[in-house]
């Protein structure tokens, strides 16, 4: 119980660190690196939310963009039609998101592999789209989503982007910090459990399904946290903020991450915000192709994720500690 507890208060003053570098950090760089680095806070809670349901629970989820456009759509509803603060709709995007994830949960709790992938696959396809239906949701348009600007404390050299990457730095380091000490609890280790063997664990008196359910209501949750993120920082959210290309780039910052590590999920998330910077001068380079400006991001994502599975399965921090290991010997 005493190691527990040192390990929970180290974990608490390392994330209080980081925060406080980051912060620091921030002063020090210029407009377009705070908001790249808004981007990585976001897309580092989206690989977390994937490491929680694929790496620890099993689930393997092709969906999380559908999830994270629930949470997007949660908040720009709550902002604009409730004229709520816009801290409150970030909370609300947690709890719808989550609410959401409970019932798709149930419904998917029996599946596995395939099935499960196919299904999520088809949220990510399907439920995006659904707001061309309903004129509530603002159609192809979609809906303004302003966070407001910084408190004027602050100064007035406060910048927009600056804010945002405060914004999201922070969910972004609370979120985590409470995903790994769920991770490190009883629930991480049952849902490694039933990971690596299900019937062993269903024998040793742990419930699959319900387990399986609670991992996909949190991951989800936590998903549309980060959803509401990507909105935020795009001013608006619509269909097309949520492409099906979005899920699979989070599954290749996961991937690049290592399913099971979230120490390097801010690894995984500087690639994935590195790519169009590299995409851009690949195509400056060539000429400029208008066709290719649009294709190249999509293949580098496509042969970083090839890359990643032959090579680095679990990360590369996991190869690193590999090859230390051989040298031993």
């Amino acid at each position: 119980m005493q190691s527990r507890f040192d390990s929970a208060r180290k974990r608490f003053i390392a994330f209080v660190l980081l925060g406080w570098i980051l912060l620091l950090i921030s002063d020090r760089i210029g407009e377009l690196r705070n908001y790249q680095g808004a981007f990585v806070a976001m897309y580092s809670l989206a690989i977390a939310c994937l490491i929680l349901l694929t790496g620890y629970s099993g689930q393997l989820s092709l969906g999380q963009g559908a999830l994270m456009a629930v949470g997007g759509y949660s908040a720009a509803l709550t902002a604009t039609k409730l004229n709520w603060h816009p801290v409150v709709a970030l909370i609300m995007s947690v709890l719808i998101a989550g609410l959401f994830g409970l019932i798709i949960g149930f419904a998917v709790a029996r599946l596995s592999g395939p099935y499960l992938s196919g299904t999520t696959l088809a949220l990510a396809i399907a439920l995006p789209s659904l707001a061309n239906t309903f004129p509530s949701l603002g159609a192809e348009e979609g809906i303004i989503f302003d966070v407001g600007k910084a408190p004027t404390r602050f100064g007035e050299a406060f910048s927009q982007y600056k804010w945002f990457f405060w914004i999201s730095a922070l969910a972004a380091l609370i979120s985590i910090w409470l995903i790994a000490n769920l991770l490190a609890s009883k629930f991480g280790r049952n849902w490694k459990a039933i990971r690596d063997n299900q019937t062993a664990a269903a024998l040793s008196g742990l419930n699959p399904g319900r387990l399986k359910v609670i991992a996909f209501a949190i991951s989800s949750a936590f998903s549309g946290l980060a959803g509401a993120l990507l909105v935020m920082l795009i001013s608006a959210v619509s269909p097309s903020a949520f492409p099906l290309s979005l899920s699979f780039l989070i599954l290749t910052g996961a991937v690049v991450t290592g399913v099971y590590n979230l120490r390097g999920v801010v690894f995984g998330a500087l690639v994935l915000v590195a790519i169009p910077e590299i995409a851009d001068a690949v195509v400056t380079s060539l000429g400029g192709s208008e066709r290719l400006t649009s294709t190249l991001p999509g293949f580098l994502v496509s042969l970083l994720l090839i890359l990643a599975v032959l090579f680095t399965p679990n990360g590369p921090g996991h190869l690193i500690h590999f090859r230390k290991k051989n040298t031993k010997k």
